[in-house]
């Protein structure tokens, strides 16, 4: 059996990161990346060493943004931009541009749903495999593959209106 403290060093970055793309506000990160490793020890003995330990993590990171977003309370949008490290190495201009190009990113993905969501982060971001990602999340192969071709139509739908609306050609 794997160790979790272990799991928690080497992929506490990658859990929390995910979280932050499910949508999970900056003040409830930290919980909520808690209760994930909470869910993985209840279920450390599950786990198959045989398979990559990512997508097996995602199911849990998954399962909790859901509940989390289920809660009335996190149904309001909280405004203000999130504080980033600032990278002395890149000039300003770059900063920025990648800044609003990762708000945009952002943005376009808060509009899809959470289930087709989910699959093309796995898929586009994390460079998990489709079926890895069915297995990952307990649906149907054939699910996935719908998922992921119309969470890519509502993220371009959703990237070039927003492009539209801030003015952008």
């Amino acid at each position: 059996m794997p160790d979790l403290g272990h799991i928690f060093d080497e992929h506490f970055a990658y859990v929390w990161a995910c979280l932050r793309r499910l949508d999970v506000r900056s003040a409830d990160l930290e919980d909520q990346a808690h209760e994930v490793f909470l869910r993985v020890q209840r279920h450390l003995a599950d786990y198959d060493p045989t398979r990559p330990i990512r997508p097996w993590l995602f199911a849990f990171v998954y399962r909790v943004a859901s509940d989390y977003r289920r809660l009335a309370r996190h149904r309001v949008e909280v405004l203000g931009a999130s504080a980033e490290a600032v990278d002395p190495e890149r000039p300003a201009d770059l900063r920025i541009q990648a800044a609003e190009e990762r708000a945009l990113l952002l943005a376009a993905l808060d509009t899809l749903d959470l289930e087709r969501r989910a699959v093309v982060i796995l898929h586009e971001i994390d460079e998990v495999p489709v079926p890895a990602i069915a297995q990952a999340l307990g649906i149907p192969l054939g699910t996935a593959y719908s998922r992921l071709r119309l969470g890519r139509e509502d993220l371009a739908a959703a990237l070039k209106r927003l492009r539209r609306q801030r003015g952008d050609p």
